[in-house]
């Protein structure tokens, strides 16, 4: 028997996990998974106590802040105020979970264009590149999971995102302060 070209499996994903939540695991204390950091994800977004009050917002850039950090991962929670945005980029070998927690977000990739409402998770592979932007009227809360923890943010040209670079903002994929996994910190997104 030919081995499967690569790229191929002999185990494939039919539409949207994220769509079928009975598949997906509850949140367990250090997630290992991609289900589970799912679930970690609704699970934080689920428990508004833990994060709303920390909520600000900046019309200058993005406001982010480090919610927490696990074995091998950390939980970013950031603001978005109407017209702001990541810019073209990839996470570099981190995985993700985007989780709108209010407001709206429009995500734009290869893929095409996703309008986020509040609820909609994206689950992000390594080196996924895409930009995010708040295109609507009103403010916008996200939380991102990462795994492991950022250590970079790859800034990516226009043509690398379909429809991107309508919106770029300056810091994007530079390295600040101290304290993250490897002695940095990345501005998430």
């Amino acid at each position: 028997m030919p081995a499967p070209a690569a790229g191929d499996s002999d185990v494939q994903i039919g539409g949207d996990l994220l769509s079928v939540p009975h598949l997906l695991q509850p949140a367990k204390e250090h997630p290992e998974t991609v289900a589970e950091f799912v679930g970690l994800a609704r699970s934080l977004a689920a428990d508004r106590g833990q994060w709303e009050h920390l909520v600000a917002y900046d019309a200058t850039s993005r406001w982010y802040h480090r919610l927490r950090t696990g074995p091998g991962y950390e939980v970013w929670l950031l603001s978005w105020v109407p017209g702001q945005g990541s810019g073209p980029h990839d996470h570099g070998a981190s995985s993700g979970v985007l989780t709108v927690l209010s407001g709206e977000l429009t995500e734009r990739s290869q893929g095409g264009v996703r309008v986020l409402g509040e609820g909609a998770q994206r689950v992000l592979a390594p080196g996924y590149a895409h930009e995010v932007v708040n295109d609507s009227l009103e403010p916008a809360v996200s939380l991102h999971v990462y795994y492991p923890g950022l250590t970079e943010m790859p800034v990516r040209e226009a043509g690398e995102v379909a429809g991107a670079g309508a919106v770029a903002e300056a810091g994007v994929g530079t390295v600040a302060g101290a304290g993250a996994p490897h002695g940095r910190d990345v501005v998430p997104a």
